[in-house]
């Protein structure tokens, strides 16, 4: 654990989330700055920098979870596709993004837009008693 990995506090409790799943290894919550509602990042409890430094056994667990969560996500959500992706661009330590997609568009890349020069600004983040509700239907879809 890091003492100044933002991830790392969260899985050591140091700092509240809206939690989906937990146990012995991995951790999942709601995004704060969600792109859709239900957008959930999952984490390893132990700070690995990025995904490529993931145990596989670790990294199979995450992605069980999260094909997990999609089904979930679809019914709940009522949406065809569920994105699933390992970033770590903002915060470095290993993550995937797991966004219930309600438009093509939900999970792009910059280099396929024609216009240049676009500024991208953060989603504004979710009022916390929207994510406690959103977490709580999410938990619930996830245990039925």
């Amino acid at each position: 654990m890091s003492d100044t990995c933002l991830f790392c506090r969260i899985a050591q409790h140091q700092i509240p989330a809206h939690v989906v799943h937990e146990d012995d290894e991995i951790l999942a919550f709601l995004d704060i700055q969600p792109v859709r509602p239900g957008h959930v990042l999952i984490i390893p409890k132990q700070h690995h920098p990025y995904f490529e430094d993931l145990p596989a056994a670790l990294a199979n667990r995450i992605m069980a979870l999260g094909q997990q969560l999609a089904h979930a996500m679809k019914t709940l959500y009522q949406v065809e596709r569920v994105g699933f992706m390992f970033t770590g661009i903002h915060v470095a330590h290993a993550h995937a993004h797991l966004i219930p997609m309600h438009h093509p568009q939900d999970i792009t890349s910059t280099q396929y837009i024609a216009q240049q020069g676009l500024q991208f600004i953060m989603p504004p983040q979710c009022p916390a008693d929207q994510l406690a509700d959103t977490a709580a239907r999410l938990r619930q879809a996830l245990a039925s």
